[in-house]
């Protein structure tokens, strides 16, 4: 199917676009777009790591604001540009390189579902938990990142019914506040974050509240409209309101039974181990987003339960029923090595299938020689 996506957002068409149109011309032709997306990815995902080294549990920014190092936080606020950068341009020097290609598309969105929780669970970090006096307790973090998966999902599941994929204004504006908090933490300080700025509310319960209000009044009936719209102009991809709605089962069903997992875990699971438990939700949430990404370019129906929900529902009866004991946290560290093995699998596999099948490397423009 034809790529097409709109993009709205007033940052985005006057300020970003024209940015992005002067950094494409720096970019060799020689180099694969792909290339450019999967730089993008391993540069946030290490920057992801470099602040888990400093801040495994969280706690740095609240009780000791000087264990992440100042150009920790400068190095945050470069990876994202960059990484923002690289998202921005591939799409644009694919068309330049006349290299566009379903692979492409999948790369780029694929990662994308990856790297949206990846964003969230570094800026975490910055605001930190909370001790009581300031940052934002683990609920909320939990929250948090479901909302804006949530977000990513009902871009894609939007796309599915009406075969475009409007850009959601969130995006843009998301990572420009990143990186600008980034640069804020790395010549301020953390102390920032922990003052109250107006009305005895915190920067952090600002930009919460910020986010609640973009997807609950903003992106969400914006996604309803577009694909009202649609079917009003008998444009709809799928007759069925089951069909329609058949993408949003597994994710819905993963978030009740992580959620369920939250409330009545014996040991408190989520404020024991946030950093490993919500990096599981982005992992989870990423593969059954990639699904839908392939059923919906592929026109294939997704399947109804994600096999991830049947580990994920046996763990959580065991956890919640007080069988694991002692064992949940441990049950949690499998359960999450599992889960990313399961994706990283499935990204190389259908990697490697699209490539055979359309003839055509993935990090490299040379034509593949049938054999």
């Amino acid at each position: 199917s034809q790529y097409s996506a709109v993009d709205t957002n007033p940052l985005s068409v006057y300020i970003m676009q024209p940015i992005w149109n002067k950094i494409i011309k720096i970019v060799p032709l020689w180099i694969a777009p792909n290339l450019l997306t999967f730089s993008g990815f391993v540069m946030i995902l290490f920057n992801y790591f470099l602040i888990s080294f400093y801040d495994w549990d969280y706690t740095a920014s609240g009780t000791s604001p000087g264990l992440v190092p100042t150009w920790v936080w400068l190095f945050s606020a470069f990876t994202t540009f960059c990484a923002y950068a690289l998202d921005s341009i591939d799409g644009k020097h694919a068309r330049r390189t006349q290299s566009s290609s379903p692979l492409g598309e999948l790369f780029d969105h694929g990662l994308d579902s990856w790297a949206t929780s990846i964003f969230v669970l570094s800026f975490f970090s910055v605001c930190s938990r909370d001790n009581g006096k300031t940052g934002v307790s683990v609920y909320t973090m939990y929250i948090y990142l479901s909302i804006v998966l949530f977000n990513f999902m009902c871009s894609h599941w939007e796309k599915y019914n009406t075969g475009v994929l409007f850009l959601p204004w969130g995006y843009d504006i998301s990572q420009v506040v990143l990186i600008a908090a980034y640069l804020l933490t790395g010549t301020v300080g953390v102390e920032i974050w922990q003052k109250p700025l107006l009305f005895g509310y915190y920067i952090t319960d600002v930009l919460v509240i910020l986010l609640i209000g973009f997807s609950l009044f903003l992106s969400f009936p914006q996604t309803l409209y577009n694909i009202h719209r649609a079917h009003l102009k008998k444009t709809l991809k799928n007759d069925s309101l089951y069909e329609g709605l058949l993408p949003l089962v597994s994710p819905l069903l993963l978030f009740v039974l992580l959620t369920v997992w939250v409330v009545l875990s014996p040991s408190n699971i989520l404020a024991k181990q946030p950093r490993l438990f919500l990096w599981m939700v982005g992992v989870a949430f990423s593969n059954v987003i990639c699904k839908v990404i392939v059923c919906q370019m592929s026109s294939t129906r997704p399947e109804l339960l994600h096999w991830f929900l049947f580990p994920l529902a046996l763990l959580v009866g065991a956890a919640a029923s007080g069988l694991l004991g002692r064992m949940e946290e441990a049950a949690l560290g499998a359960l999450a090595a599992l889960l990313t093995a399961a994706h990283l699998h499935y990204g190389l596999c259908v990697g490697r299938q699209l490539s055979e099948h359309l003839n055509i490397y993935i990090f490299s423009l040379k034509k593949r020689v049938p054999e």
